[in-house]
């Protein structure tokens, strides 16, 4: 008859409570590995949903007169108007629906979508005939949606920065911006589409006494101000606000170079546009590095522990 020792049996126990835990922390780290690798693509597929690129094809231009803007339309009955604010990434199709919900996780198709499309306040004239005319975007990194209007608090963008496009109606309309504004989402003096009579000049007024940065321009209460606004960065339900003077004639893009070549029979143009920021999230590209790390710390260590453990039978 065969006796086991009681050292067996706490040398096996010991055995099988380390193989359980050594499992359970490799499943945790292949875990946590899988799950960053998961969150890099699904950041990567939010912002490219969410770039401009997406949406490029369907821009309304001079040459094809609508046509394709029209294509896009043909998507979606609720996409009224195109925004252009020049020497930006802020180059998207404008929606309007029923209530201000739909497009906060609705892109401008329609689908559901995290990044949201670009809309206008749905107490506000789809042909941009009120004095405050609000558009709404989400301030997303990468410089997509409404990220880079957060941009305009440094001066030195602000005044660089002075002109963009409105296209609606089959006709572009220029957007001179005049004003940035920090608020927050309470300001039910700023967030109150289509204001009238009297309050008009208030309205202008308390915008332009809040206002970061200003020009002097001349705006009535008889003309129409386009505000763009998004979350800001710098404060707990904080706003920033990009505010714009409407008119019936368009400006040039400065951030666009033209450059002419002889090509000896005609003269051949190219453009060169400003392109956008396409680099990795970093918090999730960290994350994922330093589980790649601990899992490759972790693989070594036990590959060290079981060359150093004694064959069986042999005394130490």
């Amino acid at each position: 008859m065969i006796k086991i020792k009681p050292d067996d049996i706490g040398r096996k126990a010991v055995k099988g409570v380390n193989y359980i835990v050594n499992y359970t922390v490799l499943t945790i780290i292949l875990s946590l590995l899988a799950f960053a690798g998961y969150a890099l693509w699904d950041s990567k597929q939010i912002y490219q949903a969410a770039d401009k690129s997406h949406y490029a094809v369907y821009k309304p231009t001079i040459e094809d007169e609508g046509k394709s803007f029209k294509e896009l339309q043909a998507i979606n009955a609720e996409i009224i108007a195109w925004l252009s604010v020049y020497g930006t990434n802020i180059d998207y199709p404008v929606t309007q629906g029923e209530d201000n919900i739909k497009y906060v996780n609705s892109n401008a198709e329609g689908l559901y979508s995290l990044s949201g499309a670009i809309f206008l306040d749905s107490s506000n004239d789809r042909h941009f005939r009120d004095f405050n005319n609000i558009l709404y975007g989400h301030h997303m990194e990468k410089k997509t949606m409404f990220g880079e209007i957060g941009e305009f608090a440094d001066k030195d963008m602000f005044e660089s920065h002075r002109y963009g496009n409105l296209y609606f109606d089959g006709k572009d309309h220029g957007l001179e911006f005049f004003a940035f504004v920090h608020t927050d989402a309470y300001d039910r003096t700023v967030f109150r589409a289509n204001v009238k009579g009297e309050e008009r000049q208030a309205l202008l007024d308390y915008l332009l006494a809040k206002a970061i940065y200003k020009r002097d321009i001349e705006v009535t209460p008889e003309d129409n101000i386009i505000l763009l606004s998004t979350c800001s960065s710098s404060s707990t339900n904080g706003r920033d606000i990009l505010i714009a003077k409407l008119s019936g004639g368009t400006y040039g893009d400065p951030f666009v170079e033209i450059k002419t070549e002889d090509s000896g029979r005609k003269e051949k143009t190219t453009y060169t546009e400003i392109k956008g920021d396409y680099l990795l999230e970093i918090p999730n590209a960290l994350l994922a590095s330093i589980l790649f790390v601990l899992l490759a710390e972790y693989i070594i260590y036990k590959r060290k522990q079981s060359k150093s453990k004694p064959e069986r039978g042999r005394n130490i």
